[in-house]
């Protein structure tokens, strides 16, 4: 857990990046889905439609392992793991408005959201308490592991 305090696991979860969720479905197999995030200090918290299969199938099954990580030069990557809560809501999920106008900027973000606000519209909280930690991270901490050609071919080697 102490992971969650690196610099790296801090600009990561500080980040407006997609996750990863992992979980089991229905039919007992693997998903693995895209999901934007907001970092509380202490909960990583996902919004969601209420009524989806996603929704379902964490009420059955509610473990789950989300992966953060970056995509240019070498890499940087936060997994968390635990169990998730979920609490439905009426309207647009606070959590929720944050991160679409962190992702989509202010103004479309405004406009997206007013756009979806419509009565009857419910939403679910999700939010990992993590349990787990994993981080790595082949520019800073582990910079040695990552072969020089690899790092030259990124422009990492400068």
């Amino acid at each position: 857990m102490r992971l969650l305090d690196t610099p790296t696991a801090q600009h990561l979860l500080r980040t407006p990046l997609v996750a990863r969720m992992a979980y089991t479905g229905y039919d007992q197999k693997p998903r693995l889905i895209p999901v934007n995030f907001l970092w509380t200090g202490d909960e990583l918290v996902v919004g969601a439609f209420a009524g989806t299969y996603k929704i379902r199938d964490l009420r059955a099954r509610p473990d789950v392992s989300i992966c953060i990580d970056t995509a240019d030069g070498p890499p940087q990557v936060l997994t968390l793991r635990g169990r998730v809560t979920m609490s439905e809501v009426e309207g647009v999920l606070p959590e929720y408005a944050t991160m679409q106008r962190q992702g989509m900027g202010e103004e479309a973000g405004n406009a997206y959201l007013e756009a979806i606000d419509q009565p009857g519209l419910r939403m679910v909280r999700i939010g990992l308490r993590p349990t787990w930690v994993g981080v790595l991270d082949f520019q800073d901490r582990f910079p040695g592991r990552t072969p020089k050609l690899v790092l030259a071919a990124l422009g990492a080697d400068q």
